[in-house]
Parts: structure tokens; C-alpha cells; sequence
């Protein structure tokens, strides 16, 4: 993959999770990938591990936005970095602001490994 592409495979995760496509989300992720939240102990592994996840943080809120981003690409390792703010909507209206950092490690056009570094509470678990 180019530098660019990805930058858009980063885009299409973004944008999948913003909307609340699974499949759209698990079409960025091999189906064994590892995805760590390591600012808070959180390790899950796998399309079904992952899809719980997804679900769970959908509920969750009533909306979410992901923006700002600022992206440090090296194709020659097949590794993105994602700087970016989450804009959460509460069910109750409330807005909470979150500043994230994700890095991707990508295999055969899909995101094999993904680690956050999350500023603040975390939804994304198995509980």
C-alpha cells in the first residue's frame, strides 16, 4: 500500500465507524485483528470480538464524530498514525470531547493490528 492509500483506508474506518456500518468497519480489519485500547488494559481479538465491541459502543451514544485528523503514513512498514478528536453525542444531549491517537499496522489492505491511546473514559471494552 502508498502512503495514500493508507490515509484512505484510515478514512473508510473513520468513516464506517461514524455511521455505525459493521460491515463497513470489518471490511478495514483482517479477521484476526488485534485491536488494543492500551491506555486502558483492553485487548480484543477478532471480527467477533470486535463486532461486540462495535455494537456495544453505538449504544452507547447517540452519535459520534471523528475529526481533526492528522495522519503520519509509512507505507514501507505497511503503519499509520491517526491524530484525531471524538466528538461524542450522549443520549442526553451532552457532548463529550475526546483526544485519540491510533496506530495501524495494515496487511494485505486491511488493518491488522490497531492500538488507541484514549484521552479519557473508555466505551470501547467487552463489557
Amino acid at each position: 500500500m502508498t502512503d495514500q492509500e493508507l490515509i484512505e483506508l484510515v478514512q473508510r474506518y473513520f468513516t464506517a465507524v461514524d455511521t455505525g456500518d459493521l460491515d463497513g468497519v470489518l471490511s478495514t480489519l483482517s479477521l484476526d485483528c488485534k485491536f488494543t485500547v492500551e491506555t486502558h488494559g483492553i485487548e480484543l481479538n477478532g471480527h467477533h470480538e470486535l463486532r461486540g465491541m462495535y455494537e456495544r459502543l453505538w449504544a452507547n451514544h447517540a452519535a459520534m464524530v471523528h475529526d481533526q485528523q492528522t495522519y503520519v503514513p509509512n507505507a514501507a512498514i505497511g503503519r499509520i498514525a491517526a491524530q484525531f478528536r471524538v466528538v461524542n453525542t450522549e443520549h442526553d444531549g451532552s457532548i463529550t470531547y475526546k483526544s485519540n491517537c491510533n496506530f495501524f499496522t495494515a496487511q494485505y489492505g486491511r488493518f491488522s493490528r490497531v492500538a488507541v491511546y484514549m484521552a479519557g473514559d473508555t466505551t470501547l471494552d467487552r463489557a
